[in-house]
């Protein structure tokens, strides 16, 4: 049986009251937040770009460093070369490590990419920063995990910095504000389906 139109008021009137008081339990944070968005299912990078595109409706200034996508043609980056007053795009990797097949250049790949991930982390020129597929790199041990950790907990505070890909590792999670693990449940691609423009990339 359906609540009648006064009983769901009354509980909305309710609602509203406990919500209105938790909020009031809270505070600003004062700085910027380090969000991580890990786990093997599909969203990880496109809900930072979500993030991205609230940030701008705000007149937020943005930088995205993309750290293993490299020449690869995807629809994000197409769309961020028409605002590219807007948004800073650095497009650091050189591609999927099955691709390059060579770890020193990987390595140095990432080295490079982490050199201006703090210039931008730590300039107090951006209000969010993305660093996406920045999990991708330590998981395969191209950089100091530690060192990174430092580095993102460096930032100035201004920066929100949100860090995309599986296998965030568990220091990076313990120093995080907000961390998201997307969990796949299904996929086209077990499926037998191939990625497509616009959707997958």
């Amino acid at each position: 049986m359906t609540d009648s139109n006064e009983e769901h008021k009354e509980k909305m009137v309710d609602m509203k009251a406990k919500h209105r008081a938790n909020i009031k339990t809270k505070k600003r944070s004062g700085r910027g937040l380090l969000m991580v968005n890990t786990g093997d299912g599909k969203g990880k990078s496109t809900a930072a770009y979500g993030t991205l595109v609230r940030a701008l409706g705000w007149g937020h200034d943005v930088a995205v460093l993309q750290y293993v996508k490299g020449t690869w043609k995807t629809g994000e980056k197409e769309f961020f070369k028409r605002f590219s007053d807007l948004i800073r795009l650095e497009v650091m990797g050189e591609g999927f490590t099955w691709e390059t097949q060579d770890r020193t250049r990987d390595i140095e790949a990432a080295e490079k990419a982490w050199q201006v991930s703090m210039e931008m982390l730590t300039s107090g020129d951006y209000d969010l920063v993305i660093l996406d597929e920045l999990n991708i790199v330590l998981r395969n041990d191209y950089l100091d995990k530690e060192v990174v950790k430092d580095g993102l907990l460096a930032r100035h505070p201004r920066t929100t910095v949100i860090v995309t890909g599986r296998n965030a590792p568990d220091n990076i999670i313990a120093a995080a504000d907000l961390v998201t693990n997307m969990e796949m449940i299904k996929h086209p691609f077990e499926a037998g389906i191939k990625a497509a423009r616009g959707i997958d990339f």
